[in-house]
């Protein structure tokens, strides 16, 4: 009985195969394999469903079909044949010869085996030239590199092609089984630069996307010898150190996806040890002496982009918690260090930046009250651990390391400000006589008023001690931040024309000496970044902004600050330049409840004068002539650990706001403005990314996209477009993505292409029906530039669909501009397809 149900099921599947049905054919053939024993029909069901398997790709399941065939029976000739193929698409193209071979010598005359000997014959004959040709390439670069008598052009040479071979899958893997890791650990040993660094070169190439390569490369080189080359101070091997440990993280927690063809994935044991070890070695780095800050930079970098999650639904914290278990004081050493003291790490103007990007990072991936408790309690220690009242420097790196992370979580900065001695230490080392101490209570005094309720109290208790400061010191570091640290605090009442903290013509004032000291390049980098600080707070205020933007020199000296290696002033510069053009979210104003609040004696928000359209306006026109644009574009290339996701929106939200206006945008497209919104669009917060694409949609709408994006860019700008297409956009967002969507559609089959697998035509459909007159006309014309693309075709032409229908309804439209877009999408369909001729006869029937 089950025999006979087998050769049913057989019959069956052999139906599904002709009906082209493959995946249902396998099926009905494995069910069979279950229900016989009959070694004639096993041979025949495996060998079937490795046809299965080839007309699927998959190609390892047919080529084990068909062994298990040939098993049964070896002349089996067709089960020999479909694994030649299955192997040949493995890439293992030796035994797939010797498998045509076999079925050419049980038919000698079969046209189809002896074609597909040649060929095989051809390819493998190719392969093996190439293989050899590498290795020789590989062995003559080591032999140059190797030779200390080698000619400096010959060295440079080949040292450059070896980096490009270790980037290659071929290239890595022949230098890898040439014994190419040892060979490059001779490179490294030979201390000289440009040979160290060829070296971390071809290796990081190597360890990209393989796991078993990665892992073997990380044992050779150790750990402990990656970390001490990323610690040197040249800049630029540590960089590369910092790429070669990100490629071996990468493979190893499978990070890099990227597809290997003809390769099976190789065996590796589980690599949580080796990424464990990984992070106590950065985790290390951070507190030791003989680390450059340009290395104790790269571990935090690595730190902060391989610890927390990336995806918050991803329940699994627990590299995390590993890492405030035994790394959060390494941390918080980092980041209460002060420089001017003698026991201070090396450091870079960015490393404590870092350090509270990191802190900051880490708690916020923490999913529960407990897990927060323990990092607080973690925090308190650290900080009530250095007050001692015999030594001034334990008690200034305390308040240093506050000041820190109120850079970071800011809720757990204020509880900290809340802990017994900390706020009465910051006043006592304000009164101090030693600058340093007053550099670092300042700092803090800046940090700790940022929200309007602690900055009340700091006014009531701070303002006359900080003003003392001001009015007594003599050093330029400490007078400039107390005068942010007033600025701060003048403007705690925001955009509120009606709140205001200081008097009349305050905050004007203190706009004007920030300016001054702005410009005043005789002052130091770190310093002069405190007056950008103050102006980021000071610029809520419509005068101060307006007199900001009309003082060119000032607003150029910022523009050149963003383009220092000192990083950390790049949100200060965004938050100055959204208060500028105003791209800040307002609120609503509601009549009814303006009303309500000013009969119940409530405060009623005031709008400034000058913050209205034609002052805003002007602003932007004078940013864009100050040459704005060149500074946003040198920002949005920072590294991602300092340009946060929330400077990213910020930035956003400038760009959207200078494209405003259509005849600035050929200025901005110019000066490099579209190539820098593209990241911006791809990155960063839900908010920031469709301020982004909104900006390249007015950007895309009235451009020349093969100048705005030039190359391969302009493919890049597509999804970011389509992410528009969504009722969750307002109408204007909707109607200019359509724009920019159907200028890009105009240009290339490419790009259509590229609109169709973004999956954009269901929403242009829709679109296309729309209540609103412009969103249906801009719909319709991207459409008709869409048709010419066969794919769209086809969804038109498919049968049980009323497509057709509709754009010949269309066509009807009392709108000239929705009737041409219309008229034009059926004349390129038509001149498509001539069977469309009779379809649109029918359709005009049934109208």
């Amino acid at each position: 009985m089950a025999e006979a149900e087998a050769v049913q099921l057989k019959e069956e599947g052999n139906r599904h195969f002709q009906l082209q049905d493959y995946k249902a054919a396998a099926k009905s053939y494995s069910q069979a394999l279950k229900l016989t024993k009959d070694k004639a029909l096993l041979a025949t069901l495996y060998r079937n469903r490795a046809a299965c398997g080839l007309k699927t790709e998959s190609y390892v399941q047919a080529a084990s079909d068909a062994s298990r065939a040939i098993d049964i029976n070896s002349s089996d000739i067709k089960a020999l044949y479909r694994r030649c193929q299955a192997l040949e698409h493995l890439g293992k193209l030796d035994q797939a010869f010797k498998d045509v071979q076999r079925c050419a010598t049980l038919e000698p005359r079969n046209q189809n085996f002896q074609e597909t000997l040649r060929r095989l014959n051809t390819s493998i004959q190719e392969k093996l030239r190439v293989q050899f040709s590498t290795d020789s390439r590989v062995q003559k670069m080591f032999e140059i590199l190797l030779d200390g008598n080698s000619e400096a052009d010959k060295l440079e040479k080949a040292a450059n092609n070896l980096i490009v071979l270790g980037r290659e899958e071929a290239g890595a893997e022949r230098i890898f089984q040439n014994n190419g890791v040892a060979l490059l650990l001779q490179l490294l040993d030979t201390k000289r630069p440009e040979l160290m660094l060829a070296a971390v070169r071809t290796l990081s190439g190597m360890c990209s996307g393989h796991r078993a390569r990665a892992t073997a490369i990380l044992h050779a080189v150790r750990i402990g010898r990656i970390c001490s080359l990323m610690a040197v101070e040249n800049e630029e091997m540590s960089l590369a150190v910092c790429n070669l440990l990100q490629a071996i993280i990468d493979a190893l927690s499978g990070e890099d996806k990227r597809e290997h063809r003809g390769k099976e994935e190789a065996l590796v044991l589980d690599t949580k040890k080796d990424l464990k070890q990984i992070t106590n070695h950065l985790l290390d780095m951070l507190v030791s002496k003989k680390v450059s800050g340009q290395g104790r930079d790269q571990a935090l970098n690595l730190l902060n982009k391989n610890v927390p999650r990336k995806d918050l639904a991803i329940h699994d914290n627990s590299r995390t918690i590993y890492v405030v278990d035994n790394g959060l004081r390494k941390i918080l050493k980092v980041v209460g260090q002060v420089p001017d003291l003698p026991s201070c790490l090396p450091l870079t103007d960015n490393t404590r930046m870092l350090a509270s990007i990191l802190i900051n990072k880490l708690y916020d991936d923490l999913r529960c009250d407990p897990e927060r408790d323990h990092f607080r309690k973690i925090c308190e220690e650290h900080i009530t651990g250095k007050f001692d009242p015999q030594d001034m420097d334990k008690n200034v790196i305390a308040i240093q390391t506050v000041s820190g992370i109120l850079q970071g979580p800011f809720d757990l900065g204020n509880q900290l400000l809340g802990l017994k001695g900390v706020m009465e230490m910051m006043v006592a080392l304000c009164g101090s006589e030693r600058e340093t101490d007053q550099l670092v209570a300042v700092e803090a005094l800046i940090h700790a008023s940022t929200k309007l309720s602690r900055a009340t109290f700091i006014i009531t208790n701070g303002v006359s001690l900080l003003k003392e400061i001001y009015k007594t010191t003599k050093n330029e570091k400490i007078k400039i931040r107390t005068l942010v640290g007033l600025c701060k605090l003048g403007s705690a009442g925001g955009t509120d024309y009606g709140l205001r903290q200081f008097a009349e013509g305050s905050t004007e004032k203190l706009a004007k000496q920030c300016r001054k000291w702005l410009c005043n390049a005789s002052i130091d980098t770190r310093t002069r970044r405190w007056a950008v600080e103050g102006l980021a707070y000071l610029t809520l205020d419509a005068d101060v902004k307006d007199d900001f933007v009309q003082d060119i020199p000032a607003l150029q000296a910022m523009f050149e600050l963003a383009k220092t290696p000192d990083k950390t002033i790049l949100y200060s510069v965004a938050t100055t330049l959204v208060n500028c053009t105003n791209s800040y979210d307002v609120k609503e104003v509601i009549p009814e409840l303006v009303q309500l609040a000013k009969f119940s004696k409530q405060h009623v928000p005031e709008e400034h004068p000058k913050d209205k359209k034609d002052f805003v306006d002007m602003r932007v026109k004078r940013l864009l002539k100050a040459g704005v644009i060149s500074a946003l574009a040198c920002m949005v290339k920072a590294d991602n650990a300092i340009l946060t996701d929330q400077t990213k929106e910020l930035l956003a939200r400038v760009f959207l706001a200078l494209c405003d206006n259509p005849k600035d945008r050929g200025t901005i497209v110019a000066q490099g403005g579209g190539k820098a919104l593209i990241p911006l669009a791809l990155e960063g917060t839900d908010v920031g990314k469709v301020k982004a694409a909104h900006a390249l949609a007015k950007i895309a709408a009235v451009s020349n996209p093969d100048i705005a994006f030039p190359g391969e860019r302009v493919y890049e700008v597509v999804r970011p477009l389509v992410s528009l297409l969504d009722t969750q956009r307002d109408g204007l967002q909707n109607y200019e993505a359509l724009l920019g969507l159907t200028n890009l559609s105009g240009r290339s089959e490419k790009l259509r292409q590229k609109i169709f697998k973004e999956k954009a035509l269901p929403d242009i459909e829709n679109y296309m029906f729309e209540n609103h007159d412009q969103l249906r006309q801009a719909a319709t014309e991207c459409m008709c530039n869409m048709v010419v693309n066969k794919e769209v075709q086809e969804r038109f032409l498919a049968d049980g669909n009323d497509r057709l229908k509709l754009v010949v309804l269309l066509c009807g439209e009392e709108d000239d501009k929705v009737q041409n877009a219309a008229a034009g999408a059926l004349a390129m369909l038509t001149a498509a397809h001539k069977k469309l001729c009779f379809k649109m006869t029918q359709v005009f029937l049934r109208l």
